[in-house]
């Protein structure tokens, strides 16, 4: 076992508490990981406040970054001291994950969102006792994560870690919207509702393939601001008189919008905002929506229900990377950084608004307690795989 300091959650919608955990060592399709750095994202906020209380104690935290400690026996892409970001895990047999779509792995509930690995156990222990976690594959709020090596990406050693963390998910999931599954052609409109890391993420992309104009809506000022700065032509706060401006600026209605709300009324008016034949992307995580069917039969509208941008993560992140080399995709102007101690406070900081995208850091791995560089040695009788 391993030992490692984690932001675990007793009971749906508790603050995070950290205390010491354990870890198992990493099966022959795992890898054991020491964090750098992970990414505060609404996604963590808002499944712990609904998470199941039969799942409860568990760790969340799906945006990590760090550097490879030991690798299990089957593994592969990846060594100790290789430098990684964390993303979603997939099986990479079924047929989704073989067309180069993973996030929408058959097993993706049970890999991700299951409270362990999928066949009913975790890697984790609290006090001696079984401790929830494997969420989207990880749970990286905390100092070492064992992690299914699909969700393992090899990144340049250079690259800061705060940058690296946001990738895994709300990166990938606003720019693999864009760029993935509308693909948007230069000269065409698109609209964000939503200026937070998703969003931002989304405009980025477009800006960087020449979408014109591109629009952003947030009710919080200094997000309008930023995504000016980030290149967008205009900035307007939601409102009900927002889809007759969208019309206006884009000279009959958006080509593409990008939901990042989840908010049925700011849904509505994204219909209302877009042209005839245009694109609804659908990425925030709300309740139930209800369509005027007629409206959207009339308009020709085409909805894309999207998770993780429709990424490969092992192909598009550094598709991602390379597009921040050239100065296309700044994402590290998103990040504010808090230590991992001040995890309170980051999510804080999401919530009224202040920070678009909290970054937890942490201490070098090599610092850490515990052997580190190592292959995990395979147990006799221990099950294989995930």
């Amino acid at each position: 076992m391993r030992r490692a300091r984690a932001a675990v959650v007793r009971e749906p919608g508790e603050p995070f508490d950290l205390r010491e955990v354990e870890l198992e060592e990493p099966r022959p399709r795992e890898v054991l990981v020491g964090m750098t750095a992970v990414g505060v994202c609404h996604t963590d906020l808002g499944i712990q406040a609904r998470w199941p209380r039969r799942l409860t104690p568990m760790v969340f935290g799906h945006e990590g970054a760090g550097r490879v400690e030991v690798v299990g026996t089957e593994v592969t892409g990846v060594v100790p001291g290789d430098t990684v970001c964390l993303t979603f895990a997939s099986c990479g047999a079924c047929p989704r994950c073989a067309a180069g779509h993973p996030a929408y792995c058959d097993s993706a509930r049970d890999l991700n969102l299951s409270g362990g690995r999928g066949d009913g156990t975790t890697p984790l222990r609290l006090d001696g006792a079984p401790l929830h976690g494997g969420f989207f594959g990880q749970s990286s709020f905390a100092t070492r994560a064992v992690v299914h090596e699909r969700g393992v990406v090899k990144v340049p050693s250079d690259l800061p870690a705060t940058f690296a963390a946001p990738l895994g998910c709300g990166g990938q999931t606003g720019a693999g919207t864009v760029l993935n599954r509308l693909r948007p052609g230069p000269g065409t409109s698109l609209v964000v509702l939503g200026a937070g890391g998703v969003g931002l993420s989304a405009l980025m992309a477009a800006v960087a393939v020449g979408c014109d104009p591109v629009v952003a809506v947030d009710p919080v000022a200094s997000r309008r601001d930023l995504a000016v700065a980030l290149g967008a032509r205009a900035a307007l706060p939601p409102g009900d008189g927002l889809a007759a401006a969208v019309r206006e600026l884009t000279d009959g209605g958006a080509h593409h919008v990008v939901d990042t709300t989840g908010r049925p009324e700011m849904i509505d008016r994204a219909v209302a905002a877009l042209r005839p034949r245009g694109e609804l992307a659908l990425l925030g995580l709300g309740g139930e929506v209800t369509f005027d069917m007629m409206r959207l039969m009339t308009k020709g509208i085409r909805l894309h229900g999207v998770m993780e941008g429709d990424s490969d993560p092992a192909r598009f992140i550094p598709e991602l990377i390379a597009l921040h080399r050239r100065g296309l995709f700044p994402l590290d102007r998103l990040v504010t950084p808090f230590a991992f101690e001040e995890i309170g406070a980051a999510v804080a900081a999401m919530r009224d608004g202040s920070a678009v995208k909290p970054v937890l850091t942490f201490p070098d791995p090599a610092d850490a307690p515990g052997p580190v560089g190592t292959r995990a040695r395979k147990a006799p009788g221990r099950p294989g795989g995930v």
